[in-house]
């Protein structure tokens, strides 16, 4: 059966209509490249001091939280004096592959951000600075074991200049910086990394409200391909703060306090050995030596110069049981200097080591603890040792048989003959020990003492 040509013709042209049309609408439907995100919260954290294994911790976890929360933007306020290399590559990986928007921000004026923060800039989808503020190292990003070969070595760094090139490239960022920085060292200021071509860094921002603002309509990449405009204006910032156990960690994990509180403990230690007896300096030294070492062990050490301390602690430690007046708590304090200059290992924590000046600090105070203590010990072992009735005088004795002026009272758990210079007392009458004559004790009344 033969169908007309103008039937034919117009069945074409309704079939190619009803095609653009199905087409026209599944452009509109599938969704663009770039979307806005969805208006979701704000999300703030700050991490202060050395960055360290409870850090990143705490860190991943805000992270997490964001993601959970479908965040528009997780804003890392970061004030950092330095951290482990070791986990800030790890926690790097993280940031680059989360699926929210992950802002770093180094603040505020004066911040140097060291070594770990050119990872984490580098890592992040929005690397912001403040005016006044640092990043990089004089030192090689890439601190290689002596011990492995050149080839190895060669290869180690050549990993780590592409994966930072990526992070970068990624966000449109310039790397011109990155071999420099991971071959040989270089440290960067904010207006450095603005001034290249394209800019080392996203933005600048006097403070977290600027860059919230400047972030509004901003376009970042995400994991994957993903890509998504942010949208900051007018929504509140919600602080994500750390747990009492966050907290905790990462205080204990600064190596200049948990220095410190081994030093001071030791300190209390020496204290207990010049005066024994008085428990709560043994005991409060013993808490603190144990917390400052689970500190330290929570940090990359130099395995020498930790022996080294040990070593310092039991030459302190000998000063009181060994007649050396003195000497021995030198060498403790020579070694506890050396030890402590060297405790953190440069390599896998650049910038990281304990504080020059606390060192000097605590050494000085251990040196006065040991003189007054030494000082201290040398006075009682001078001394006459007390014993019989001179060590009577003083006491309270209650009367046993009535003094009148004489009878017999009891007084350190026994029984002693006695003579009361002013009166009489009765059984049951306290009286005081004021001296002693040949065997037999002299009481007065309490009243008049």
């Amino acid at each position: 059966m033969k169908y007309p040509t103008s039937y034919v013709d117009r069945c074409l042209r309704l079939l190619r209509a009803a095609i653009l049309a199905l087409a026209l609408l599944a452009c509109a439907l599938a969704p663009s490249a770039s979307q806005a995100a969805p208006a979701g919260p704000i999300l703030s954290i700050q991490v202060d001091g050395v960055l360290t294994a409870p850090s990143f911790d705490y860190i991943r976890r805000a992270i997490q939280q964001a993601e959970s929360a479908r965040a528009t933007v997780l804003i890392i306020n970061l004030r950092s004096e330095g951290g482990v290399l070791r986990d800030a590559r790890v926690l790097a990986q993280e940031i680059a592959q989360a699926k929210v928007p992950v802002a770093v921000f180094v603040a505020p004026a004066g911040t140097d951000a060291g070594p770990t923060g050119a990872i984490l800039l580098s890592a992040a989808h929005i690397s912001a600075m403040a005016p006044g503020t640092t990043f990089g190292s004089p030192y090689p990003l890439a601190q290689i074991d002596a011990s492995l070969t050149q080839q190895t070595a060669d290869l180690l760094m050549d990993s780590l200049t592409q994966q930072i090139r990526q992070w970068n490239e990624a966000q449109g960022r310039s790397t011109a910086w990155v071999d420099q920085a991971v071959r040989s060292g270089a440290i960067f200021t904010n207006q450095q990394a603005v001034a290249a071509s394209p800019p080392a860094i996203t933005m600048v921002a006097a403070d977290q409200a600027q860059l919230v603002a400047q972030l509004h309509g901003r376009t970042v990449a995400l994991a994957g391909g993903a890509q998504a405009t942010l949208a900051t204006l007018g929504q509140p910032i919600q602080p994500i703060a750390p747990t009492t156990w966050e907290g905790l960690r990462m205080l204990l994990a600064q190596p200049t306090l948990a220095f410190a509180l081994l030093i001071i403990g030791a300190i209390l230690v020496s204290l207990e050995f010049a005066t024994p007896g008085i428990t709560v300096f043994a005991g409060s030294g013993a808490v603190l030596i144990l917390v400052g070492l689970a500190g330290l062990l929570m940090l990359p050490l130099q395995l020498w110069a930790l022996a080294v301390l040990v070593l310092a602690l039991v030459a302190l430690v000998a000063e009181f049981v060994t007649p050396f007046h003195g000497a021995l708590a030198v060498v403790g304090i020579v070694l506890m200097v050396v030890a402590g200059l060297n405790l953190i290992d440069p390599a896998q924590a650049p910038g990281s080591g304990v504080s020059l000046w606390a060192v000097l600090g605590l050494a000085v105070a251990l040196g006065a603890a040991v003189a007054a203590a030494v000082v201290l010990a040398l006075r009682v072992r001078a001394k006459p040792a007390v014993t019989g009735q001179e060590a009577l005088v003083g006491m309270v004795a209650e009367v046993r048989r009535p003094l009148d002026p004489q009878g017999m009272v009891y007084v350190d758990g026994a029984l002693w003959s006695a003579i009361c210079q002013d009166g009489s007392a009765a059984v049951g009458d306290h009286v005081k020990v004021v001296g002693f004559h040949h065997m037999q004790l002299i009481v007065q009344h309490l009243d008049n003492g």
